[in-house]
C-alpha cells in the first residue's frame, strides 16, 4: 500500500518549503512542484492524496489547471490557495469541485483541516471506484446474452418484454436472468439494478 501524498504546486519556493514542513510535522508525505506543467510531467496525477494548488501559477492559472485535470478524468481532490482571493474565484473553484479555498495568509490549522478533508475525499472516491471495479469484474464474466438481459431487466423491463426485445422465449430470459444474478452475486432485483447503475448500463438503441 502506498501512502497518500500532499502534492504542493506553487511557484513561491518559500511557501512550498513552509507547507512541506507543516505537512511533514503531522506525518504527511509531500511532493513539491513549481508549476502545473511540472506536476503533469511527474506522472503523479492519478496518485493517492491531494493537490494543494496556488491560483496564480506560471503558464496556466490554478483554476484553469483544476478544470483541465477534471476534464482529463483526474479525481485528485484540490485545495486552492491565493493571495488574491475574491468571491468569484472561490465560487468558481468550489463549483469545480475544490475541497476548500484558502486566502493567504492562512492559519496552519485551516490548511491541515482542508488537507485532511481532501485526503478523506480521495480515500472515499478510491474505495467507491474499487467497488465499481469489482462489480465490473463480475459483469465481464457474463455471456453477451446475460449482459443484454441484465441491462434490460435493470432498466425496468419485465421478463416478457425482455423476451420480445431480444427475440427469445420468456423461459430462456428467466434462465439468463438467473445466471446473471448468480454470477453478479445479486440477492434481489434491487441489487441488480444498483449494480447496473454503478456500471452506468443503458439499453442499446
Amino acid at each position: 500500500m502506498t501512502s497518500p501524498v500532499v502534492h504542493i504546486v506553487d511557484d513561491d519556493a518559500s511557501l512550498r518549503e513552509a507547507l512541506d514542513s507543516l505537512f511533514r510535522s503531522v506525518g504527511l508525505e509531500t511532493q513539491q512542484f513549481s508549476s502545473a506543467q511540472d506536476f503533469l510531467q511527474s506522472g503523479r496525477a492519478s496518485a493517492e492524496g491531494c493537490l494543494v494548488l496556488d491560483i496564480r501559477l506560471p503558464g496556466i492559472n490554478g483554476l484553469d489547471f483544476q478544470a483541465q485535470l477534471a476534464a482529463s478524468g483526474v479525481t485528485m481532490p484540490v485545495v486552492l490557495m491565493t493571495g488574491h482571493g475574491d468571491i468569484p474565484m472561490s465560487v468558481r473553484g468550489m463549483k469545480a469541485g475544490a475541497v476548500d479555498f484558502l486566502t493567504k495568509p492562512f492559519r496552519d490549522q485551516d490548511m491541515l483541516d482542508a488537507v485532511a478533508a481532501a485526503m478523506a475525499r480521495d480515500a472515499s472516491v478510491r474505495a467507491e471506484q474499487g467497488g465499481v471495479d469489482a462489480v465490473r469484474g463480475k459483469f465481464d464474466t457474463l455471456s453477451e446474452r446475460e449482459k443484454q438481459v441484465m441491462t434490460l431487466v435493470a432498466s425496468g423491463l419485465m421478463n416478457k418484454q425482455v423476451a420480445f426485445e431480444l427475440g427469445l422465449s420468456e423461459i430462456t430470459v428467466k434462465i439468463h436472468r438467473g445466471n446473471a444474478m448468480r454470477k453478479m452475486g445479486a440477492g434481489s432485483l434491487a441489487d441488480l439494478v444498483r449494480m447496473a447503475e454503478a456500471l452506468k448500463l443503458r439499453p442499446a438503441g
